[in-house]
C-alpha cells in the first residue's frame, strides 16, 4: 500500500492566486522523470480498486487532460473498458461538451460529445479519472453537464492517485452518490504553507527556437489511434504496440544503456508504454512529459523540480509549454502526436535536449 511521503511532493504555482501549491506525484511520469515499471505499478494497483468495485458493469473511463491521460489509459488498457480523455486541443468535425477546470492556468477543458453520444446509452458507469481530487469541483462541473445533456442515465465514480478532499466535499459527493476510489488521501492544510516557503531560485532556461548543431533523427508512424476520441482499451493498447513494433523498425533499441523517453503534453500514455518495453529489454530508462504548467522551481535538495525550459508549444506556436530536470542519457526519444508542420516547438525542444549534453535525439511523430 502507497502512503503519502511515496508519492507526494509539494511545488510551488508561478503566477497562480487560485491555488499556490501544486501537488506533484513522483511516480506519476509527468513532471519529474520516473522509471515505466514503478508508473504502471502504481496505475495497476488504482486499476484493481476499480476492478474489484465494479466487476460486470459497462463502464467509460474518462482521463483528465493533461496529466491524468496516462493515468486514464492505462486503467481502460488494464481493465479492456471504453477511454476517451478530455482535451484543451482543437478537433475538427465534433461536437464538445464544454467545462472548466477553475484552479488551473489552463482553465477551459472539453470532452467531445460526437463520441460520447455513441455509448452513453451502453454504459452503466462513466468513472472519471484523475492524478489528484482536491474539492472535485471540475469533475462536478462535467457530471452536471452529461446529467443535463443525457439525463440520468448512467452513474457516476471517481478514480485518483490521491485524494485530498476534506469532509465538506466529501459529503457532496456522498450526497450524489458519486463513489470515490484513490491509492492515498492527503491532507493539504500545510501545503501553501510548505509552497511558500521555498525559494523559486532554481534555473529558468529559455530555449532558443533555432535547430541546435546536432543530427535530428525523424521517424513518422502510421496506424495512429487519437486518445480524445473513443477507444477500447484493448484496441488502443494493440494501436500502442504497433507505435512500439515501427519505433523498433526505425531506431536500434540495445540493452545496457541510459534512454530518456518524452512526451509531449496530453499525449503521455504512448511514451510511456514505450519507454516500459524500452526498459525491459534491459535498460535504465526514465519518462516524462512536457507541460502547459508554469512551476517554479528551486535549489533546494528536498523540492521537487530545480531546473525549467521554457518551450514552444508542438500543437500552438502562440503557446507556452515547460519540462523540468532533464540529464544526459545515451538515447533521447521524443514523441507527439502532433501534426503542426512548425518548426518552432520541434527545435525548441531539441534545443533544451541537446543543451543537456544529448547528442542521440529522435523524433517520432504519431499522426
Amino acid at each position: 500500500m502507497y502512503k503519502e511521503e511515496d508519492l507526494v511532493r509539494i511545488a510551488k504555482r508561478e503566477n497562480n492566486t487560485k491555488r499556490k501549491y501544486l501537488v506533484v506525484n513522483r511516480l506519476q511520469g509527468k513532471h519529474i522523470p520516473v522509471s515505466p515499471k514503478n508508473a504502471f505499478e502504481m496505475f495497476d494497483a488504482l486499476a484493481e480498486l476499480v476492478k474489484e468495485a465494479y466487476s460486470g458493469e459497462q463502464l467509460l473511463l474518462v482521463g483528465f487532460a493533461e496529466t491524468a491521460t496516462a493515468i486514464g489509459a492505462a486503467l481502460a488498457v488494464k481493465l479492456d473498458t471504453y477511454y476517451m480523455q478530455t482535451t484543451r486541443e482543437e478537433i475538427g468535425g465534433v461536437n464538445y461538451l464544454f467545462f472548466s477546470e477553475t484552479h488551473s492556468h489552463a482553465t477551459e477543458q472539453k470532452l467531445i460529445r460526437t463520441d460520447l453520444d455513441l455509448v452513453i446509452d451502453q454504459m452503466d458507469r462513466i468513472i472519471f479519472v484523475e492524478d489528484e481530487v482536491t474539492t472535485g469541483n471540475t469533475i462536478l462541473n462535467i457530471i452536471d453537464i452529461i446529467e443535463k445533456v443525457y439525463g440520468k442515465r448512467v452513474c457516476f465514480s471517481v478514480a485518483s492517485l490521491l485524494n485530498g478532499m476534506n469532509e465538506q466535499a466529501r459529503k457532496r459527493y456522498e450526497e450524489r452518490n458519486i463513489q470515490l476510489h484513490y491509492l492515498v488521501k492527503t491532507n493539504h492544510d500545510s501545503y501553501t504553507r510548505i509552497a511558500e516557503s521555498y525559494c523559486g531560485n532554481g534555473m529558468y532556461c529559455s530555449s532558443s527556437t533555432q535547430m541546435p548543431e546536432v543530427e535530428l533523427k525523424m521517424l513518422t508512424v502510421s496506424d495512429y489511434r487519437n486518445a480524445r476520441r473513443l477507444n477500447r482499451g484493448g484496441d488502443y493498447l494493440k494501436a500502442c504496440k504497433k507505435l512500439w513494433e515501427q519505433i523498433c523498425s526505425g531506431i536500434e533499441i540495445g540493452t545496457g544503456q541510459k534512454i530518456l523517453v518524452l512526451g509531449t503534453e496530453e499525449f503521455m500514455y504512448p511514451a510511456l508504454l514505450t519507454a516500459k518495453y524500452i526498459e525491459e529489454k534491459g535498460n535504465f530508462v526514465r519518462c516524462h512529459a512536457t507541460t502547459r504548467s508554469p512551476i517554479a522551481v528551486s535549489k533546494e535538495e528536498h523540492y521537487p523540480l530545480h531546473t525549467r525550459y521554457e518551450l514552444v508549444s508542438l500543437y500552438d506556436k502562440g503557446r507556452k509549454t515547460f519540462l523540468y530536470d532533464i540529464e544526459r542519457y545515451d538515447k533521447v526519444i521524443i514523441m507527439t502526436d502532433s501534426d503542426s508542420e512548425e518548426k518552432e516547438g520541434i527545435y525548441s525542444l531539441v534545443h533544451a535536449v541537446h543543451s543537456c549534453g544529448n547528442q542521440e535525439i529522435y523524433f517520432v511523430r504519431w499522426c
